[in-house]
């Protein structure tokens, strides 16, 4: 979010971005769900917006790509306000967003903030009964829930959502005891970082959905790669074939680029090659 333009044209410049790699071919758009900026892409002091604000706005500002954050952190909102924020954006959107979400592990910017940053443990019984929540309220149900963590008397969400049979569900990480279990158990697709051991996860995840009864192929695999100024074009298609020959289904690309306009002219020039696949 740090563009050598400034604050000033951020939100026309990332509008223009959207339009671009949406009339592009580029299929998904996603933001991160962090309020300071991640140490991949430089210190704590520079650019970030807030999520689903930006979602609102992208999806002002385009008409066909799915919207989500990649990935939300289960401890930074209320999982009954979460759920609602996702429903409104799906509806306003005409149907297009989904739902990213993790057990957060960045304790600087929650601690720096106020936010509640409980242990590992109580993050992941959050986190299901988080999906748990959005699933209900996402349904025709508007039952009570009671869990460890929540407690909702009422999980009314209305408008329904556009999405049918749901909001896009999406799960990031890679432990193999608690994040893919719940993969196998609630989610439409996983996410990876690209260079993870993805014929090790795969075996993991099927024995999860083994262990639950899901069928493992109704699960869509995904990865997230980078753009740099070193990547060309050829590097681009080697490691869209790579992923592919993994079952990878769609890939997400960050990139610490001050231009943004190259990484989302290196993407629109290669989705042409990969959209049979």
């Amino acid at each position: 979010m740090t563009f050598d333009s400034g604050p000033a044209q951020l939100g026309p410049t990332v509008a223009r971005m959207a339009r671009d790699a949406e009339d592009g071919g580029i299929a998904r758009l996603t933001v991160m769900d962090h309020f300071w900026q991640i140490s991949a892409y430089g210190p704590p002091e520079r650019d970030m917006l807030e999520a689903y604000t930006f979602l609102g706005f992208l999806a002002a500002n385009t008409s066909k790509v799915l919207l989500h954050t990649m990935v939300t952190g289960v401890v930074y909102r209320e999982p009954g306000l979460l759920a609602k924020a996702v429903s409104t954006l799906d509806v306003l959107s005409g149907g297009r967003a989904g739902l990213g979400i993790g057990a957060a592990w960045n304790d600087e910017e929650a601690n720096g903030l106020g936010l509640p940053f409980p242990s590992q443990r109580e993050r992941f019984e959050r986190l299901e009964e988080a999906i748990q929540i959005a699933l209900q309220m996402w349904s025709d149900s508007d039952e009570p829930y009671e869990g460890r963590h929540y407690h909702l008397g009422r999980t009314l969400s209305v408008p329904k959502t556009l999405s049918q049979p749901r909001p896009y569900l999406i799960i990031g990480g890679v432990g193999e005891r608690k994040t893919l279990r719940l993969v196998a158990q609630y989610a439409d697709a996983s996410n990876w970082f690209a260079n993870a051991d993805f014929p090790h996860l795969i075996d993991v995840l099927k024995g999860h959905c083994d262990t639950v009864g899901r069928d493992f192929d109704t699960i869509e695999k995904t990865a997230q790669g980078r753009i740099d100024a070193s990547t060309t074009r050829d590097a681009l298609l080697a490691e869209l074939e790579r992923l592919r020959g993994f079952g990878v289904r769609a890939v997400y690309f960050s990139s610490p680029l001050s231009d943004p306009h190259r990484a989302i002219e290196l993407l629109t020039s290669v989705t042409g090659e990969v959209e049979d696949w």
